[in-house]
Formats: C-alpha cells, structure tokens, sequence
C-alpha cells in the first residue's frame, strides 16, 4: 500500500498526523533535507511526499530531481505563517509542462 508523507515544522506537520499521514517534524534544513532522502529511498512505499515551503525553497534542488518521475510526487504547500507563493508557482509551472502554455492565467 502506498503511503503519504509531509515534511515540516511541528506546527505544520501536526494537523496531518491526526489523519494518518506519516509526518516528519524538522526544526532544521539539515533535518529537512535528511528527510527528504529517507522518503525517496524509500519512494516504493511514498507516492506523495508534502513539503512546507519554507523548506522547498532551500531544498529546490533536490525536489528538482522528482519533478518529472510520477513517484513520489512532491508537493509544496504552505506553512504554518502561510504562503510565500512558491506551491503557486510549482503548479503553474507543472500545467505548463503538462499542457505547453500557462493556461492559468496568473
């Protein structure tokens, strides 16, 4: 069975722990980026890896690596001080690949 994961601060990661998401709390980069290569060595076992967007920012890179391989599918989403528009702008440009234009409109 395929499973979930999401990657950030306690304060963001709790809530997902309450519906049965594997959460990883980080307090660091480091921790984060840590994180995030267990979960995708593991990537048989995680079809989708959430990843707060204070985090993806720095960790841009290797988020990179995935961005074309249906599994684990890596999604930004903001945190708990809210967006800083980078899960925004990961989706615009995932339909534009997908699509061959930005039909978003944004």
């Amino acid at each position: 069975m395929l499973k979930i994961a999401v990657i950030g601060g306690a304060d963001t990661v709790i809530g997902f722990k309450a519906l049965g998401l594997d959460t990883r709390p980080v307090a660091t980069l480091d921790e984060a980026r840590d994180a995030l290569h267990r979960l995708t060595r593991e990537s048989e076992d995680y079809a989708i890896i959430y990843i707060e967007e204070v985090l993806a920012q720095e960790l841009q890179h290797e988020i990179d690596r995935y961005k074309d391989s249906p599994k684990p599918a890596i999604i930004v989403i903001p945190g708990r001080n809210g967006s800083i528009g980078l899960g925004q702008r990961a989706l615009r440009d995932a339909v534009e690949r997908a699509v061959g234009t930005n039909i978003l409109g944004d």
